[in-house]
């Protein structure tokens, strides 16, 4: 079974609760980038539609679901789960290396 992910407890892969290591274990997890992405921009989408939008399993997007709203980035409330203001921040934060991955991706 997985580690419980927690600020301060030790993360996969290092024995230290460094916030930035917890957030990578994180979104390194199966599935968890995909859910950030399917709910930018505002979106708010049920259980079903998340589903469907990540192409995932029951049982592996409510694991997801429980690690990210544990972490405060996401919620659940009126229209179904979205970003938390720590998981807009956090996909704003991404998009400039989603940028730089599509400029990498093309000159390969």
């Amino acid at each position: 079974m997985a580690q419980e992910l927690k600020v301060g407890r030790p993360a996969r892969g290092t024995t230290t609760g460094r916030p930035v290591l917890v957030l990578f274990d994180a979104l390194g997890r199966r599935g968890a980038l995909r859910l950030l992405w399917e709910l930018r921009d505002g979106r708010r989408l049920t259980f079903r539609a998340l589903e469907a939008a990540c192409e995932s399993n029951p049982g592996g997007l409510n694991t997801r679901l429980r690690e990210l709203r544990d972490l405060q980035l996401v919620e659940h409330g009126v229209g179904g789960y979205h970003l938390t203001v720590h998981g807009v921040a956090l996909v704003e934060m991404l998009e400039p290396l989603n940028a730089w991955a599509d400029s990498w991706a093309a000159s390969t």
